[in-house]
């Protein structure tokens, strides 16, 4: 099976705020550490009542959140991982995947995003008919997208359906000289991102991440 990810226009804003914790006692990143048990690494399950999302599409979420919670472990924990999570992932390429240790590894924790119906609408919508369709873009194909196209940043992969998965792709952005994923998915303005996946015609699976902000900035 093939993957694939596509760079996408992003703009910037700016948040500084945790969110709240839940009941839960295991975390997606246990497995890596038992450091990713404590506490405070369950305020990053912010969809966890998110009824309009997925078990996979909250556990996108709980992921990034806390790759943006701690950078610094996330990189120590989770990242060594990254080829066995993810074929596609060349382990050894000092642009790509050295370089993202290198950020992380220096990265001070940014807010944590939250779910919302909005981004949610318009990210499911373009999941689904580009994955009727086979089509591999950020361009809405009917006016019923259009009209719910509701982002600042927009995050496209193909072919995996593992949420850890997802996120370690987009972040290590291999062959996007631009590492336009991995500049959205750890941008420090974004407040909101809701991700919808959906069958596609040609990779199999299709995941579509909408990030948004409430102000502007620069």
């Amino acid at each position: 099976m093939k993957r694939l990810v596509i760079t996408a226009i992003f703009a910037l804003g700016a948040c500084v705020a945790f969110g709240r914790s839940n009941s839960s006692t295991k975390t997606p990143l246990s497995k890596y550490s038992s450091e990713w048990d404590q506490p405070k690494y369950r305020a990053c399950n912010t969809a966890a009542n998110a009824t309009y999302l997925s078990p996979g599409e909250k556990q996108i979420i709980y992921v990034l959140n806390m790759a943006r919670m701690n950078p610094k472990l996330f990189c120590k924990t989770a990242l060594p991982y990254a080829h066995q999570v993810s074929g596609f992932i060349d382990t050894s390429n000092e642009y790509y995947y050295k370089s993202l240790v290198a950020l992380m590894d220096t990265m001070k924790p940014m807010c944590l995003l939250k779910p919302d119906e909005k981004c949610f609408a318009s990210a499911q919508c373009h999941a689904i008919s580009s994955g009727e369709k086979g089509i591999v873009s950020h361009g809405r194909v009917s006016d019923e997208c259009r009209k719910k196209q509701y982002y600042r940043g927009e995050c496209c992969q193909y072919g995996i359906s593992d949420p850890l998965g997802i996120i370690l792709n987009l972040l290590v952005d291999e062959n996007v000289e631009s590492l336009g994923h991995r500049n959205i998915c750890l941008d420090y303005y974004y407040t909101k991102m809701s991700p919808a996946t959906a069958s596609h015609k040609s990779y199999g699976t299709v995941t579509v991440l909408d990030f948004y902000r409430d102000y502007n900035w620069r």
